[in-house]
Parts: structure tokens; sequence; C-alpha cells
């Protein structure tokens, strides 16, 4: 084992201003319902049509000549479901308004979302991307695999500037990462990228504990199915960035059809009403269990970041299979964010289809497991992984590493 050492994140140690100077939780009730009160309204319309009725067809030419030629939402009414919708544009809104940024753009799907950023560079012929692993699994595989025409240079941090060539548009990182925890020093790699964009994956640390934007990211991205959504019942993703490359993300959707549903608009609306205080809880809960299981014979070494939030992974020294199949309370589930606790095996579920030997290189190891802390009590929590992870061995210590990734 390791020489120990332990976090020093502080479970409430979340911040509490948003960019625009009110306080993040004032924001997250407020951002994208702006205009209610003017309307007569207390909740957020959901509008469902897919089309909308014009009279002056001259002018429809002359919004979607001007779509077509920025990018940018069209002046008036609707024009298509396809090209935008109101309710979804509330959920952009507010999310830009979160993360600090000029815009943000939804889509159907994280990966949805991500397709969309890399296929904006390659119509550019920029197809070449620099990433760091651990990625979410599926993106890995999507640049690994060409889906869409990219090619990759893997690389650490520190090796981000040399793997930079003139056909790169894009930098790739996600921080917390997934599952690891490992976390990435944005400002010093926001500036290797010089002018390259650089995409943060920031979905399991969400506005909440950390802005991108504000260490020079370009392109912020969340799966909104998450932690934003919160309640595991919408599948989302969306991309925050500025207003020009809004524009090119937008013109993608409408030509592809990765757009969001409005009811999934509306429902992740009114999870980042309660992103702050569930990031707050579920930290606590998650700080106070990665403390646990460190003291614990059972468990080999635990992963937990210095920023917080409410992602545990931990390596056991038995069966992670059997803990999988053991636990009553919390469910054994892909996914993550959601009200209730999920535990997933990595290397059978999230990370099956990245290759083996790279899996492990990125210190995704056969015995790793990741828990989705919750809004549980946490000694319910906590006697169903004591129960899942099986009888102590006798006479074993209790002294274990927490093991902090290193930026």
């Amino acid at each position: 084992m390791d020489s120990a050492r332990t976090h020093t994140s502080s479970p409430g140690d979340v911040r509490t201003t948003a960019p625009t100077g009110r306080a993040l939780a004032t924001e997250a009730v407020h951002a994208g319902r702006d205009d209610l009160a003017g309307r007569g309204l207390h909740a957020p319309p959901i509008d469902l049509s897919t089309t909308y009725p014009s009279y002056d067809s001259r002018g429809e030419a002359a919004r979607i000549d001007a779509f077509a030629a920025t990018g940018a939402e069209p002046d008036g009414p609707p024009v298509y479901g396809r090209l935008g919708n109101p309710t979804v544009a509330r959920f952009e809104t507010a999310l830009a308004r979160l993360e600090g940024t000029e815009a943000a753009v939804a889509f159907a799907s994280g990966m949805a979302a991500l397709s969309a950023v890399l296929l904006v560079r390659g119509s550019m012929g920029l197809r070449h991307v620099v990433a760091v692993r651990p990625l979410y699994g599926c993106s890995d595989h999507l640049l690994t695999a060409g889906l869409l025409g990219s090619e990759v240079t893997w690389t650490d941090p520190a090796g981000v500037a040399d793997a930079l060539r003139p056909d790169t548009g894009l930098v790739l990182v996600e921080s917390p990462a997934n599952p690891t925890l490992a976390e990435v020093d944005l400002r010093a790699v926001a500036h290797a990228c010089g002018s390259v964009p650089l995409l943060v994956d920031n979905t399991f640390a969400t506005p909440v504990l950390q802005r991108p934007a504000e260490s020079g990211a370009r392109l912020v991205l969340h799966s909104a199915t998450k932690y934003l959504g919160g309640h595991g019942d919408v599948l989302a993703g969306v991309v925050a960035c500025d207003e020009e490359f809004a524009g090119r993300l937008r013109q993608v959707r409408f030509a592809t059809g990765g757009v969001l549903h409005p009811l999934a608009g509306y429902l992740l609306l009114r999870g980042l009403s309660t992103l702050p205080v569930r990031v707050r809880a579920a930290s606590a809960g998650a700080a106070e269990l990665a403390g646990r299981l460190a003291a614990d014979p059972r468990v080999a070494r635990v992963h937990y970041p210095r920023i917080g939030g409410a992602m545990v992974s931990f390596e056991v020294h038995g069966d992670p299979h059997q803990v999988i199949a053991g636990v009553r309370l919390i469910t054994p589930a892909v996914s993550l964010g959601s009200v209730d606790t999920l535990i997933q095996h990595p290397a059978s579920i999230s990370h099956r289809i990245v290759d083996a030997d790279d899996r492990r290189g990125a210190g995704v190891g056969d015995r790793l497991l990741r828990l989705s802390v919750g809004l549980e009590d946490v000694d319910d929590l906590w006697a169903d992984l004591d129960r899942a992870l099986g009888e102590r061995a006798a006479g074993a210590t209790t002294a274990r590493e927490v093991l902090t990734p290193a930026e």
C-alpha cells in the first residue's frame, strides 16, 4: 500500500456566488424565469409545438437565411421545433448564467453534444483532438474509433502543448474524471492550449463546484442527464460556450436533428433550481463515506477529489462483483447524479468499450467501483455498503489510504 494521504476538501466547500454577482442559489432558482412575472406566470410553461404558424413567408425566408449564415437564434416567434424551442431555450439561458458563458446549446444527450462539437471543428478541417484519459467510456470510444472522422492523440496534462498540431481542433479533458476522479489543473491546461479551444467535461463537478470558463476553457460540456436533471428521469446534454461557437452548434443541431425534447428542457430547468442544495447535501454524504471506506480493511484504496463532490470511487481487496450483487438500498446501475445512490463496476459497464490495456493504464482497474452518492441518510448507506463488502478478516488493521488524485 502507498503511503497514506487524506483528502483536503470540505463537504460544504461549494461556490456561493454566480458570475452575475447574485448568490448561486438565487441564480439557480431564477435564471431562465426572469420574464414569468411579467407574463402573469409562476411556473415556466412547456411548449410542445413542433411547428409554428406564420403568414409572412418572405420574413421566414429572411430569418432562415440569417440562421444559415450565423446560427444565431432567430428573432421573433419560433419557426420549427428542430430550429429551436422556447422551453429548451429557458434551460440554455439558465445554464449559461450558472457557468458564466455567453450561451449554451442543449442536445438530446451528452454524447450528441460532444459529437456536435467534433462536427463543428471537423467541418473547419480541424479533425485532430488532443485528449487526457480517463474520460467517460463512450467519449473515449468516440475519439479512439474515429467514428466522426477525428484523430486523437492521448497524452497527460503536461504533454498537451507538445501534442498540438496545425490541424488540432480541440483539447478535451474531464475533471474530476470518470471514474477515477483524477483532477486536472484547468488553468494550466488552458494556457497550454494556446488558441486551440479547451473543452472541459464538467459533469461531475457542476457549476456549483467549478466553472471551467473562469479558468480559460472555451467549451464546457455536461451530460445533463446527471446532476443538472438530478432525478434520473431525463436524458440530455449541453455545451456552454461563447455565442460564436453556439451559433455553429445550433447549425449542427438543426442539420443532424440531435434536439432536446421540450419536456426534458422543462425538467432540466426545474432540476437546476435545486442543484446547489442537492450538490451540498450529496457532497457531505460522499465525504463521510469516503472517510469510512478509507478506514475499512476490506478496501484497498479510495479516490475522492480535492474539489469535493458526490462521487466516490474505491478499490476492494475482494470480488467487486459480489459488492454489486450484495447491495440492497443502493441501486446497482449505470449513470449518476440522481437523488438516490448508485453503484457500478466501470470495467464491466461504463468503460467496457475502452480497450482493456488503455482502461487499466488510465487507472480504471478491475477492482474499482464507482459510487454516486445520493440524498439518503449516510448511516443507512454505510450499513448497506458494510453488508455488501462482506466479512472483515480477523486481525485486519483499519488504516487504509484515501488517494486524492494529483493535479
